[in-house]
């Protein structure tokens, strides 16, 4: 499984941009949507590159986010509140120097911060 984390607004947004944020149901910023590994997902994270970041969950933080409120039936979404601590570097620029873009199984770190009760 695939976490997507949308992380900057709607400023300036190309409207291929904003129809797939709409189809991931990222409708705010720090909603995570979880995701299957396939292609056409693939081609969206792609699409969507410089408004989130992403990584592979583990199955601890997919136990951890079975206890919080969803939304969606194909699509698992849930509303995620600013990394405790705030983010570590720019959030406009792409990894390493900042914080958009592919993070690996570091996602699964920041989605700890992110949830309520900051380490569950």
């Amino acid at each position: 499984m695939i976490g997507v984390i949308r992380i900057r607004g709607e400023m300036n947004l190309r409207p291929a941009v904003r129809k797939t944020l709409e189809l991931l149901g990222l409708d705010r910023n720090y909603t995570l949507a979880v995701v299957e590994e396939s292609p056409s997902f693939k081609g969206m994270v792609r699409t969507l590159k410089d408004r989130i970041t992403w990584g592979e969950l583990s199955e601890e933080t997919l136990k951890a986010l079975e206890k919080l409120p969803a939304k969606g039936d194909n699509i698992k979404r849930y509303h995620l509140h600013p990394p405790r601590g705030g983010f570590k570097k720019a959030i406009k620029w792409p990894r390493p120097k900042g914080e958009l873009g592919y993070r690996g199984e570091k996602i699964n770190e920041l989605i700890k911060r992110m949830m309520p009760g900051g380490r569950e």
